[in-house]
């Protein structure tokens, strides 16, 4: 037995601990399955154990995958199968050994021993305690009885990575707690306390104090009463409604809300098999649905981003061990749009938080939006009004920048001009402390310019907040030439510890997420000028997946801020390059969008929902006129494949320049923090999927055009064609 199973009798419950940290995760390699699975054929055959208690050691039950066996050979199918039997262990012995070889030799898989547990004569009791999920909880389900201590949370969340629970959790779940309460639980993959999970029904009984303790003197009950054995596989589902009519329900829904992600209609079918199947024919539906989602580019492209965003942790130049700065106390300087979501993020998670402006009037203003912010998440029951007090709590106004005196990091999130920032920045350095971080969050200026008006570039480092800054969750840490290695270190905690997924990137014009959106952007333009109207850009990109279209987010986030960057650039612009003045036309009429209630679309009343502008499609129809380019009609597939092709143009130079570490930051990026379809697996990661090749082809097809002079494959791009190679490799 493994040294990771700790099988114990006492009294006469065998006990069975997981003891794989840090997350007693459920290995097939090192045996922890077939450990549980020997623990519990050794007790059945023992007569002094009349039951079985499974724990966790440690801090948790089991959180299903075993992280260290996420393997990523070369060969992409194989890789993501690997991936997949690590993460879940719910493959069959076939699969296995056709991935892994003879070194699985005969270890039992989960489906194996949760299919030995349904023959065990002695009740099995799951003592859960902190995250248990995926495996893990299919594990506990199969139990006779569930335990939890208050702290506990459960989830299953396979369907993050684009496939359903593989081992009898779309069969069991549904038939413990009801196909009305399984069904949200599996396809949201969302975690559940304790106490939700008892209210369900998943456990039955919680513990405040010690879980083991308890657990055993429950377990003991449980047996002395004779309590039956409940098995999750003979349980009668009963329902309300008819099946067709709730399985029919449930397909809408999924078909509105999970457009273009094929596991969450895979687990309605499953579900309607628990309704209408025995569990063993059930079984065989979820098999054959979870092995359809294994090879989808799907799951392959929402693992890719599973990975990828734990990959983007690593920073090269930053070990593990860096020593990374105390922060404690905030202070952000500027309290329009973007300082007022930061101020919140750091309000949210508990850091005490000063916002500074000069301006007392702007400061009212911004302290009146972060309550008015926290006011209407209240209203719609997504916080309580003691958290929101707690959080309005811990921010402070002030109209002095004196007071970023006891700040250990500032945000500076004034306008977008590089003298006001460096003017900032100049001040910033005199009445900060030495040891304190100062930061910008510009979207494009250059980081070391900024960085050399202070006497301390290595203290100085980009947080580029993506807006609404409290909301989105993207964060991109910018790296000067001088920064030192703890300053990143601690940036990069900071980030995972407000919640927001932090990307590493080097200082250029824009970065990388708005260095790529601009040239996308750029090409949208581009398409509106030649022939299409702004809706039917923006309803091509909104069918390939993406939440909304250019001209939509434009719109969104205020046509004026683009406005002030391309003024600001226009100094250094070409004479030669080809440049569209529609948004320039759109903006000096004053529509800049939602907040005017006219931009590319119109909002009438204050409603968020754009409608066709005809007005600004009149511009658009005379700029090409008076240009005289002959406009064409523009089929979609173009219009996306120019607007994806400019992103992965972009995205392959900035890969050869260093500004981005590796291609799979690149799609993190994007994923988070402008809206690229999650199942795409991100601009660099789509353009593996089909084919770089087709890729370059397109690009020297668009440059062929008689418009196309600005189209260049990237010298980047045809290298890793040249090798047979992907990005990524």
């Amino acid at each position: 037995m493994t040294e990771l199973i700790h099988y114990e009798v006492k009294g006469n419950i065998g006990t069975i601990k997981i003891d794989n940290p840090p997350v007693n995760a459920l290995s097939v390699n090192k045996g922890v399955i077939q450990g549980i699975l020997d623990s519990i054929k050794e007790g059945e055959h023992d007569p002094s154990v009349s039951g079985f208690l499974i724990l966790g050691a440690g801090k948790n039950f089991s959180g299903g995958a075993d992280i260290s066996e996420f393997g990523k050979p070369k060969d992409p199918d194989l890789a993501t199968l690997r991936d997949l039997l690590a993460y879940m262990d719910t493959v069959t012995k076939p699969i296995i050994a056709a991935i892994s070889g003879p070194t699985m030799g005969d270890l039992a898989t989960l489906r194996d021993l949760l299919a030995y547990m349904d023959t065990v004569t002695k009740p099995i009791i799951a003592g859960i305690s902190g995250p248990t999920m995926g495996g893990g909880l299919e594990l506990a389900l199969t139990c006779h009885y569930r335990i939890a201590s208050a702290d506990a949370v459960l989830a299953l969340p396979e369907v993050k990575l684009g496939i359903l629970p593989g081992a009898g959790g779309t069969q069991r779940l549904p038939r413990i707690i009801g196909p009305q309460r399984a069904l949200p639980l599996m396809v949201n993959g969302d975690f559940i306390g304790a106490k939700n999970a008892f209210d369900l029904g998943i456990v039955e009984h919680l513990v405040e104090g010690d879980l083991y303790d308890e657990a055993l003197r429950w377990s003991r009950r449980i047996i002395k009463e004779g309590k039956p054995i409940k098995r999750a596989s003979q349980l009668e589902v009963s329902m309300s409604e008819s099946v067709d009519e709730f399985i029919g329900k449930a397909r809408e829904d999924i078909a509105s809300r999970w457009r273009g992600y094929p596991a969450p209609m895979a687990i309605v079918e499953c579900v309607k098999a628990a309704l209408t199947l025995p569990f063993s024919d059930g079984l065989k539906v979820e098999r054959e649905e979870f092995e359809k989602l294994v090879i989808s580019n799907e799951s392959k492209s929402l693992r890719h981003l599973f990975f990828s965003e734990r990959q983007a942790n690593k920073v090269s130049g930053v070990t593990k061990d860096e020593p990374q700065l105390p922060v404690n106390a905030v202070a952000v300087v500027g309290s329009g749009t973007m300082g007022t979501g930061i101020t919140m993020s750091f309000a949210n998670a508990g850091i005490p938080v000063v916002i500074i402006d000069t301006d007392d009037q702007n400061l009212t203003r911004g302290l009146e939006t972060i309550k008015r912010n926290y006011d209407a998440t209240v209203s719609k029951g997504k916080l309580s009004s003691e958290i929101r007090d707690k959080r309005i709590g811990l921010i402070r106004g002030s109209t002095k920048l004196e007071d970023v005196a006891e700040a250990d990091l500032i945000i500076e999130a004034v306008f977008e001009e590089m003298e006001i920032k460096k003017s900032v920045f100049g001040s910033l350095d005199s009445i900060a402390k030495r040891d304190a971080i100062l930061a910008t969050n510009t979207s494009t200026l250059d980081i070391n310019e900024i960085a050399a008006v202070t006497s301390r570039p290595e203290r100085v480092i980009g947080l580029h907040f993506f807006s609404p800054a409290n909301v989105m969750r993207l964060l991109e840490v910018v790296r000067g030439e001088k920064t030192a290695p703890s300053v990143i270190a601690t940036a990069m905690a900071i980030g995972k510890r407000i919640k927001k997924v932090p990307v590493c990137v080097g200082v250029c014009d824009g970065f990388v997420g708005n260095r790529m959106i601009h040239r996308y952007i750029r090409e949208a333009e581009y398409l509106i000028e030649e022939g299409a109207l702004p809706h039917e850009v923006d309803k091509a990109i909104e069918s390939f997946g993406f939440a909304m279209g250019p001209f939509r987010m434009g719109d969104l986030a205020g046509l004026d801020i683009g406005w002030a960057i391309r003024k600001r650039k226009s100094k250094t612009r070409h004479p030669d390059q080809r440049y569209v003045s529609i948004p320039d036309e759109i903006c000096e009429r004053g529509w800049f969008g939602q907040k005017t209630g006219q931009g590319y679309y119109k909002y009438e009343n204050g409603s968020r929902t754009p409608l066709v502008n005809e007005e600004v499609n009149a511009i658009v129809i005379a700029q090409s006129a008076n240009k005289g380019i002959q406009r064409r009609e523009i089929q979609s597939q173009e219009i996306v494949e120019r607007l994806m092709f400019a992103l992965v143009n972009e995205g392959a130079n900035i890969l050869s320049e260093g500004i981005a570490q590796r291609a799979s930051d690149i799609d993190v990026i994007y994923a988070f923090g402008y809206g690229f379809p999650r199942y795409r697996g991100g601009p660099m990661f789509y353009a593996n999927t089909i084919g770089l090749e087709k890729v370059a082809e397109g690009i020297r097809g668009f440059a062929a055009g008689s418009l196309g002079s600005h189209w260049v494959v990237s010298p980047h791009l045809l290298k890793l064609i040249e090798d047979q190679k992907i990005f990524g490799d």
